[in-house]
Order: structure tokens, then C-alpha cells, then sequence
């Protein structure tokens, strides 16, 4: 079998290649692939024998970023099985609405979250669906839980294998943010994995790359953007427990990382590190940016003080996640562009009537390709609702692309706000809050106005020891747009909220800053 059993293969071809280095364990972990696929057989084997895991099941982890998350995935990947990564910034309220849509027969967990797993414990124990075992990666856990080294150490590391394992076969389950209720549960199959390693290697990978991965591994940026190419090249992945920007300058420089993908904070943080001037990121061919467009003084920095050659990229749980790619010698030519689409991807600007549009007419963007998942599971009708009658997978993204084929997002349909009848969209703001020297980070939203419908309020955190103020940055936006672009506000904060994979999170901002204007 080779469909689910990469390290099988990959033990094959070079069993003594460094596979992983995890540089959150105390101390440090670095496994070479003989390694790695001998944990994943163990844990195959313990999961089909003592928690009955068969082909379909879901075995879910709920744990900081650590080669736990791979054991499992290369696990369920023997075993037919379906990977479950729950993401750790949720509530424990609704995580249990997750599993009671998903069901799995096994959690796994870190320390980090005993109490919430104790929580989750209680609130499924006597229902019809119980999760069979808790397995804890470290600590001791809730009561009746198993140490997960424990178990897996005391199976045999045979191959495991399912026989009856096709492409189309659902390898993990990967969760959306969604706009209303619980996280969508996205259906990542075997030929959607592969069709994005194809992508990758086109645009991206080589041979005796070195990958830092600063996301977490709940998420497709940290499971599927680079990592699960590097293992198919047979490539070195560095794992962090959780991003930390000084720690990560430190492990490019020691390692000798050559690809580090982020989200524009991340690359903002790491920018305000205090062993920036001094590191060393010569190593690196190429840092990718996703999630938002980089801001082109970031660029310009990195450029100036490091040498870094960026290249913008976009993509989603849903469909890649790699779509478009921007390369490093466009970075500034086309600055704010997230590239051209990738390889085996087809893409339409639509407008509302689902008409396809020209060049620098803004509309939403649609897909069409073998990359795009298989639904979201137990929920055909949201898919259903997102799939139109020729088969365009409706993103949801307001994009335009020029006269060469460069594509921009210029933003989302749920963060764009209508003012005194005009549409807004915040990411043309930030962009040029951006380029004011005081600015470190920056979000707008809309918030209910009684005379304009919405207005728009610009949340900005200013650099370490720089000041502005309020007059200041609005004159500053004035200069470069309309009138009723213009925030009718700015607020100074001490930090924004995130996300898990450094994202802003924009409905939370604007949530907040009602309830203050509502008291």
C-alpha cells in the first residue's frame, strides 16, 4: 500500500534522512524517517487493538504543535483512519460540539488542556456516543487517562496497513472559522493532499529543503502548506510548540532553515524581536506570506536588513490550501498581488450574478480544480450552498487581477461594510496605515452608525517607543483616499487579538468595540 503510508514509502527511499526536529521538546527530539514511520506503526497498531480503530474512524488530538500530531496523522494514514485536529483557541463548550459531530473513538491531548479535556469528559460521559480512551501526551491527566508514549511504546512496530484505502478516501478533518455556529469540519482526501504536493513542487519546493513550521498543526497552513511536501521529498521539517518570533530567528540561523511561511504578524513580530539585528537569515531562499497581504514596508525591510526574497501566496482549508504564488522577483513590481494561480487550479472573478469578469473589475473569486475537498462532513447542505450549478467553488474573496494575470484580494465579503450607500473594504485602509513609520499593526472594521448605516474604525498598535495620534494618522489616510473611505475613528490598542495562526481577528475587534460603545 502506498495511498495513506507515506513514511512506509519514505522509510524505502532514505530511512536515515533527518525527518523532524522538535525544537519544543526539553530536550530537543530529531527523528530521521525510519524513526518516525516506526512510531507510526506502534501507535497503528495500539489504536487498532486497544481502541478498535478501523478504516473511517476519527481518532481527534487536541495539543500544542509537537510530533504527537504527526504520529497520529501518519497513524490514521495506515489505518484508514481520519486525523481530527482540534483547534486549542476554542472553548471547551465548543469543542464538545465538535466531537458530537464527529465522534471520534480517541482523544488525545497535552497538558495545556487537562481542564478543558476533564470539562469535555463530563459532558459527554453517558451519552450514546463516548469517546473510548484519553490518551495524555504529558503530565497525568484526567482520571482513567493513558500516557500516550506509554501505549505506543509497548506496541510492535510492524507495518500496518489498510488495503482497502483509495485516493478519494478522507485522510483528516480540518475545521473552518466560519461565520455563525461551529467550525465547518472540511473533508481532506488522500488526492487532495497529493494534488497540493504537485502544486508545491512546482512553485515552491527542492530537494534538501529545511522548513521551520510556525503553524500550528491544527490548521492546513501547519499540516498541508509545506510540511506534508517536505515528507514526501523526504525533506527536514522543524516543529515549534507554539510561534515564538525570537525562538524562531534562532532556530533559522542554528539549522540552517532554507523555507519559513507566516502570516504578515508573524513576519511583523519577528521584525520587533530583540535578537533581530543580530540574527543570521542567510540560509533562507524564500519566506512565504500568506493569510493578508504583506505590507510593502515590511517587504522593503526585510529586503534592506536581511536579504530576504518574500513570495506572497494564498490559499484556503477548503481547496489547496496553496492556490496562488507570487514569486520573490515580483515581490515589489506587483506589490500587494498574491500571484497568479497555481498549476492545476482554474479560477473565475464572478460578479453577483455569476458572470465572469475583466480585468480590474473587482468580484468574488471561484475555483475549479482537483485540490478542492470533498465537502464538509456531516454537512452536504453548507457545501452544497458554497458549489454553484457548473461546479465553481464560491470563496467568498473579493479579488480583481490585471492586464498580466496578477491577482489581488481586495477583501473579504463578510469584513467589506457599506457607508452612506458606498462599499468599504478595510483592507485598502490598512494598506496605507501601513505605510505610515508608526504604525506596527493595524485592522478596520465597520460598526453600526445610525446616520451612515456602518462606519468604519481603525484599531492600530504602534511600534516600541513611536507615538502618533489620532489627527495625525487621519490626515495621514486623507492624503491618499476618498473621504468616506476614511475611518471616523482610531483607536489605540496594546495588541490585537489572534488567532491560533497569527491572524487578526476581526469579528471578535469589532464585537468588542460595540460592547464598549454600548456601556
Amino acid at each position: 500500500m502506498y495511498i495513506g503510508d507515506y513514511l512506509g514509502r519514505r522509510q524505502t527511499y532514505s530511512p536515515d534522512r533527518l525527518a523532524i526536529i522538535d525544537a519544543g521538546k526539553q530536550p530537543e527530539l530529531r527523528l530521521t524517517y525510519r524513526q518516525m514511520n516506526a512510531r507510526a506503526n506502534r501507535l497503528a497498531n495500539w489504536l487498532h487493538v486497544h481502541a478498535g480503530i478501523e478504516k473511517g474512524d476519527r481518532v481527534a488530538i487536541l495539543a500544542r504543535d509537537g510530533v504527537e500530531h504527526l504520529d497520529v496523522f501518519f497513524a490514521c494514514g495506515k489505518l484508514g483512519a481520519i486525523h481530527t485536529a482540534l483547534n486549542w483557541r476554542l472553548h471547551w463548550r465548543e469543542l464538545v460540539g465538535i466531537l458530537r459531530n464527529t465522534r471520534p473513538k480517541v482523544l488525545i491531548y497535552s497538558d495545556d488542556f487537562t481542564e478543558a479535556v476533564s470539562e469535555i469528559e463530563t459532558a459527554l460521559r453517558g451519552e450514546a456516543f463516548a469517546i473510548r480512551r484519553y490518551l495524555h501526551i504529558e503530565g497525568q491527566g484526567i482520571p482513567g487517562s493513558q500516557h500516550l508514549e506509554t501505549c505506543w511504546q509497548a506496541a510492535p512496530d510492524t507495518p500496518v496497513s489498510c488495503e482497502s484505502l483509495e485516493k478519494e478516501d478522507i485522510a483528516c478533518l480540518l475545521f473552518t472559522g466560519g461565520t455563525t455556529g461551529l467550525p465547518k469540519a472540511a473533508m481532506i482526501s488522500h488526492s487532495m493532499i497529493c494534488w497540493n504536493v504537485l502544486n508545491t513542487v512546482i512553485h515552491d519546493l527542492r530537494h534538501e529543503d529545511i522548513y521551520l513550521n510556525g503553524f500550528p498543526l491544527f490548521h492546513t497552513g501547519g499540516l498541508f502548506t509545506y510540511l506534508s511536501t517536505q515528507v514526501i521529498f523526504g525533506n527536514t521539517t522543524v516543529l515549534l510548540r507554539q510561534f515564538d518570533p525570537a525562538r524562531a530567528l534562532e532556530l533559522i540561523e542554528r539549522e540552517g532553515v532554507t523555507v519559513f511561511a507566516g502570516v504578515p504578524t508573524m513576519y511583523q513580530m519577528i521584525s520587533q524581536a530583540p535578537n533581530w539585528e543580530q540574527a543570521d537569515l542567510s540560509s533562507l531562499r524564500f519566506c512565504t506570506s500568506g493569510g493578508a497581504p504583506l505590507p510593502v514596508p515590511l517587504v522593503e525591510k526585510y529586503t534592506r536588513e536581511k536579504g530576504i526574497r518574500f513570495k506572497q501566496g494564498f490559499g484556503m482549508t477548503e481547496f489547496g490550501p496553496g492556490l496562488f504564488a507570487l514569486p520573490p522577483e515580483d515581490a515589489i513590481r506587483k506589490a500587494g498581488s498574491i500571484g497568479r494561480p497555481n498549476y492545476f487550479v482554474d479560477v473565475r472573478v464572478v460578479n453577483d450574478s455569476n458572470q465572469p469578469l475583466g480585468p480590474q473589475q473587482p468580484g468574488e473569486l471561484v475555483l475549479k480544480g482537483p485540490s478542492r475537498c470533498s465537502g464538509y462532513f456531516n454537512d452536504p447542505e453548507a457545501f452544497a450552498a458554497v458549489i454553484d450549478d457548473q461546479g465553481w467553488f464560491h470563496t467568498g474573496d473579493i479579488v480583481r487581477y490585471d492586464e498580466e494575470g496578477y491577482f489581488y484580494v481586495v477583501d473579504r465579503k463578510k469584513d467589506m461594510f457599506i457607508s452612506g450607500g458606498e462599499n468599504v473594504y478595510p483592507v485598502e485602509i490598512e494598506s496605507v496605515l501601513y505605510r505610515h513609520p508608526a504604525v506596527h499593526m493595524c485592522a478596520v472594521v465597520g460598526v453600526p452608525d445610525e446616520r451612515w448605516g456602518e462606519v468604519g474604525v481603525a484599531c492600530v498598535v504602534l511600534k516600541p517607543g513611536a507615538q502618533a495620534s489620532e489627527a495625525g494618522l487621519t490626515a495621514h489616510l486623507e492624503a491618499s483616499l476618498a473621504r468616506y473611505k476614511v475611518p471616523r475613528r482610531i483607536v489605540f490598542l496594546n495588541e490585537l487579538p489572534l488567532s491560533g495562526t497569527g491572524k487578526i481577528l476581526k469579528r471578535e475587534l469589532r464585537a468588542q468595540l460595540i460592547e464598549n460603545e454600548s456601556r
